[in-house]
């Protein structure tokens, strides 16, 4: 496949369904080897992969929870496995879930802080050494 990212990695979190997947498949026809990751749905990943490969790009899935560090770290290690240091980050993976300040408890702070921030922070630091 041919495109302007021709012969890079991409690594796209979160990227099951959605922003994440549109992403993916973007990557994907611009000519780069994509990474889908995702924390649960795998049904949803390997559909995009396989839209992707459909359309002659290179995929594949790889299941990461990002709040987990290491879980993480096996994310790049599979990625380098298979196709070398990656190129490309997208830190897609993200929550937002809608509460009254009453209904926010320490749990629910956890989970989207977990999430949208610590995550993020071991997909980068992660990525930075691959």
């Amino acid at each position: 496949m041919k495109g302007r990212l021709a012969g890079k990695v991409g690594v796209v979190t979160g990227a099951s369904k959605g922003i994440g997947a549109g992403v993916a498949r973007t990557l994907a026809c611009e000519g780069a080897r994509v990474v889908v990751n995702y924390r649960s749905d795998r049904e949803d990943a390997e559909r995009v992969v396989a839209e992707i490969e459909i359309e002659g790009g290179n995929a594949f899935a790889v299941q990461a929870d990002i709040t987990k560090s290491e879980d993480v770290t096996s994310l790049f290690q599979k990625v380098a496995e298979r196709f070398g240091s990656p190129d490309v980050l997208v830190n897609n993976a993200g929550m937002f879930e809608f509460r009254s300040l009453d209904e926010i408890d320490e749990e629910h702070f956890r989970r989207v802080f977990d999430l949208n921030v610590m995550g993020h922070y071991f997909v980068r630091e992660k990525q930075r050494g691959a």
